[in-house]
């Protein structure tokens, strides 16, 4: 009797937790919630414990990226773990200036709240000083850096692309 008393009480509290675990991260598991390790923030410095300005041996020393092609002026290297960046390298890193472009992938935003799929009018709103590129994608400052920008490539009228890059790096446009 006692036995069928505790299971009774111990689904109901089951449910409760996980329903509270829920609420409390936005409808996402615990255990599935966003990692502690800033995976899903795109900070003012870098990203995921790489940062821009980095030489080679210091990025690669965070044990977080994998060599995945070479350019004449820079290398390509993607995160070992998800978020990637789809469709491409997820870090370029300059011979001369270091971590030069961070791309990161759906799921992670700024500070301000804009990421993939994010609108042409939220990014507005986030960064009102937005500036357009010679090549015509909005360009932002990145607030408490005042060497990088955020570039962010649009689709239709949403984000479909972003990256933190180092002001007179030689790895892209």
């Amino acid at each position: 009797m006692k036995h069928a008393t505790a299971r009774r009480l111990s689904r109901p509290a089951l449910v409760a937790a996980l329903a509270g675990g829920m609420l409390l991260t936005g409808g996402v598991p615990a255990a599935e919630a966003a990692p502690a390790d800033g995976k899903r923030k795109l900070g003012a410095f870098g990203h995921r414990g790489v940062k821009l300005g980095m030489s080679v041996e210091q990025a690669r020393a965070t044990g977080k990226l994998v060599r995945t092609g070479n350019w004449a002026n820079c290398s390509e290297w993607e995160f070992r773990t998800g978020p990637r960046h789809r469709g491409g390298p997820d870090v370029l890193i300059s011979r001369r200036h270091g971590v030069a472009v961070i791309i990161v992938g759906e799921g992670v935003k700024t500070s301000r709240g804009i990421g993939i799929g994010s609108t042409r009018r939220q990014l507005r709103r986030a960064y009102p000083d937005l500036e357009t590129a010679g090549s015509g994608f909005p360009i932002a400052a990145v607030p408490r850096n005042p060497n990088a920008h955020y570039y962010f490539l649009l689709s239709g009228r949403k984000v479909s692309q972003m990256a933190l890059v180092l002001k007179g790096q030689d790895c892209m446009n």
